[in-house]
């Protein structure tokens, strides 16, 4: 204890201790496109445990959403991935892009992380969803984007590539991604009532971390009777996993009542 004189009005040294801060359980990292309007509102609903903190840096990105302009992000990574900080000892870190993931290649979007956090357990949420589908025991998937034709298509062969069938795909069509993240989750619960009705799919995985699924995913599961999961959905529960954290919230679908599936 001591004191700073300052003519007459002193400046008191108080005593102070420190915690394990809000991350006591688990610090998550997440690389968020500088284009996405949505995953922030909707991890703050799907990450909110006690002792979980969650910390993102923004990519820069083009509004327009194509396999080239996918591809431009790859040298950007390690770059903002440094912004999350070595001291805050991440338990994992997540790439927030389905379709980036795609086009770069999961391999290399963990490698362009760990060359900052070396040893972090990373994800993104292509790789999150395949986690996820194993997780509740899914084959047969219905998959819905907003991307063009290209990306979709990428997409599908990429989940058929590593044993899962898409008996049914549908898209919005929509290659501009501040769109995107307009997109009413009234037409996106639709969509994906659509989808799902499809009766060789026994569940159904949304793409892109910029459509607003999450407030939708139980109305949608309860009026299909199968699974539902999105990009964000799926990342946040990987996350979350890979942390240690097993939690199974009774608000948030099926799959957070699910742990990984070694």
């Amino acid at each position: 204890m001591g004191r700073v004189e300052l003519a007459d009005n002193p400046i008191i040294e108080l005593e102070h201790k420190t915690d394990s801060g809000l991350g006591g359980r688990a610090n998550l990292g997440v690389i968020v496109l500088s284009s996405d309007q949505t995953l922030e509102y909707e991890f703050r609903s799907l990450l909110d445990f006690k002792g979980v903190a969650f910390y993102h840096s923004r990519i820069p990105n083009e509004m327009e959403i194509t396999k080239e302009t996918l591809a431009k992000m790859e040298e950007e990574l390690p770059e903002v991935a440094s912004i999350l900080p070595k001291s805050f000892n991440f338990s994992a870190i997540g790439y927030g892009c389905t379709s980036g993931a795609t086009i770069i290649g999961e391999d290399q979007v963990e490698k362009a992380i760990q060359k900052v956090h070396p040893g972090t357990p990373c994800s993104n949420p292509l790789t999150a969803c395949k986690a996820a589908l194993r997780a509740l025991g899914l084959k047969r998937i219905g998959l819905l984007t907003p991307y063009d034709p290209a990306i979709t298509a990428e997409m599908r062969d990429n989940l058929s590539d590593n044993g899962f069938t898409i008996p049914i795909t549908g898209s919005f069509f929509e290659s501009d991604d501040f769109v995107v993240g307009r997109i009413s989750s009234e037409s996106i619960l639709k969509s994906v009532l659509k989808i799902g009705a499809c009766e060789e799919c026994d569940g159904v995985f949304v793409s892109c971390t910029n459509l607003r699924v999450v407030s939708v995913i139980e109305e949608a599961e309860s009026r299909l009777g199968k699974p539902v999961t999105s990009s964000n959905h799926a990342l946040a529960w990987h996350l979350l996993r890979l942390s240690g954290i097993k939690d199974c919230p009774e608000n948030l679908g099926s799959l957070f009542q699910k742990q990984l599936k070694e």
